[in-house]
């Protein structure tokens, strides 16, 4: 919100309206936006936790605001990375020309555990394997955007946006309107844009949609009704459909109907019990077939996850100079690979200095944060990489940008995240913004909801105001 002791240009409507906001309008607030989500419905869930896992997420007031400029430079980088992770994978499915020009070491994606070999020779209507990507990117100063992950499978959080955003219309009308800000609320019509648009080669007529969930216990089963409702499609789970002739059809009570595209929310390993896991009662028998038979497009495809493994993560620039020939416009944080001699070397002996991750991990489980972890965790966290060497990559620690935050002893800095959401399809979409998540608790650099964080709107502003000489009010100084 501030540099060199001057409100930035994009915040300053926001900066004179908590200066003439008192604290306890702010609560009410609060409290407002809280048992709006609550009627609504909008929960995750907590995986592994006693009793009722479902909770609201937390939802800050304060927007996050990025300039037109900025968003620009940003988006510009999203779309270039979401196309070269796309060449990557219809390259290792298919000739393997970056492994076999040594780029990227091949024993890292033959034998990755995310790497589908189902899915060799094969490829998707329009050449697309992952349509939805999520790229989480955290900020270091103005002009330092970085990529901290890839989510190329099943990315969540997009609901989250859209819902904050009304809430934020809703709430506070006048503070919107001082702002040009660019709008969110058609990302489901671009996302079915996405989707028909890969509809598969046998498909007649206008392609007929639906979303595949895992059902109500799943963490982002309302996001998956949102979007169904959103789009104005089916949501359906495993034996609402089955496969004859290689063609997927969805039960409903006037009879069969063809299923041309699927939004597929479930995992990979629960797809097609005839050719993942044979426990599976989640997927459809056939679906598989029904697949690479052209009846049927699958969004994400299966494999898509070889992309996004955090061991894969480092390559991503090469990869961006491999197949566009072009040097990549957004950075990647310096990674270690453990399962290196002299990185995992170097990890052990700064375990004090750096986050560490499981390759395959994701929602904040099985990381440390080295700054803030004690003696017995870090001595943990090496016997762990000891032991299993190539489950864990380590980062330094990023100074992370913050942004004012509303909480219980007034306005504070906290750490922030960005998940933007691109959509690959025929073209590369995206709406101006994305999901801000934010650490609730003090000097905390862990922004997952299942690991106490929140969300903001997230503000992209159709201009670029100029910074205004204007001292930040006591408390945001730092923000």
């Amino acid at each position: 919100m501030t540099t060199d002791g001057l409100v930035r240009g994009p915040y300053a409507e926001v900066a004179r309206w908590l200066a003439a906001t008192p604290q306890d309008a702010l609560e009410r607030r609060r409290h407002e936006a809280e048992l709006l989500f609550k009627r609504i419905g909008i929960t995750f869930a907590v995986y592994g936790e006693g009793g009722d896992p479902e909770r609201l997420i937390p939802f800050d007031i304060i927007p996050r605001i990025l300039a037109h400029a900025e968003w620009e430079e940003l988006s510009r980088g999203l779309a270039q990375r979401v196309k070269a992770l796309n060449l990557f994978l219809l390259d290792v499915y298919g000739a393997q020309e970056i492994l076999r020009a040594g780029r990227i070491p091949a024993a890292l994606v033959r034998e990755n555990a995310a790497f589908r070999p189902e899915m060799n020779g094969f490829v998707p209507p329009g050449g697309v394997y992952t349509h939805i990507a999520g790229i989480d990117v955290v900020r270091t100063a103005p002009h330092e955007f970085w990529v901290l992950e890839d989510n190329c499978r099943t990315p969540s959080g997009v609901s989250y946006m859209l819902e904050g955003r009304e809430a934020m219309l809703r709430l506070f009308p006048d503070l919107c309107a001082r702002h040009r800000i660019a709008p969110v609320g058609h990302y489901p019509e671009e996302l079915l844009e996405t989707l028909k648009s890969v509809a598969p080669p046998n498909c007649r007529g206008t392609p007929r949609v639906a979303i595949l969930t895992p059902g109500s216990y799943n963490s982002a089963y309302y996001e998956h009704c949102f979007l169904a409702d959103e789009m104005g499609v089916e949501v359906v789970e495993g034996p609402d459909l089955f496969v004859e002739n290689d063609i997927v059809y969805m039960r409903t009570t006037t009879g069969p109907q063809r299923v041309d595209v699927m939004y597929r929310r479930i995992d990979d390993d629960y797809l097609d019990p005839r050719v993942f896991r044979p426990d599976s009662a989640l997927g459809v028998p056939g679906l598989m077939a029904a697949y690479k038979a052209g009846n049927v497009a699958l969004a994400n495809a299966p494999g898509a996850g070889i992309a996004d493994d955090k061991a894969i993560y480092p390559y991503v620039p090469e990869m961006v100079r491999f197949y566009l020939g072009e040097e990549p416009l957004l950075s990647n944080v310096p990674t270690y690979l453990c399962e290196r001699d002299e990185d995992r070397a170097y990890v052990l002996d700064h375990l004090d200095e750096l986050v560490v991750k499981l390759t395959h991990g994701s929602g904040g489980y099985g990381m440390l944060v080295g700054p803030h972890s004690t003696a017995e965790q870090r001595a943990d966290f090496a016997a762990r990489i000891r032991a299993k060497p190539a489950e864990y990559i380590a980062q330094p620690t990023l100074a992370l940008s913050t942004v004012p935050t509303l909480v219980e002893k007034g306005i504070a800095p906290r750490h922030v995240d960005l998940r933007p959401f691109v959509l690959c399809g025929k073209e590369v979409r995206i709406v101006p913004g994305g999901l801000t998540r934010v650490a609730l608790r003090e000097g905390s650099l862990v922004v997952n909801s299942s690991q106490g964080g929140g969300t903001k709107d997230t503000w992209v502003l159709e201009d670029d105001p100029a910074d205004i000489a204007k001292p930040a009010a006591q408390g945001q100084s730092q923000c």
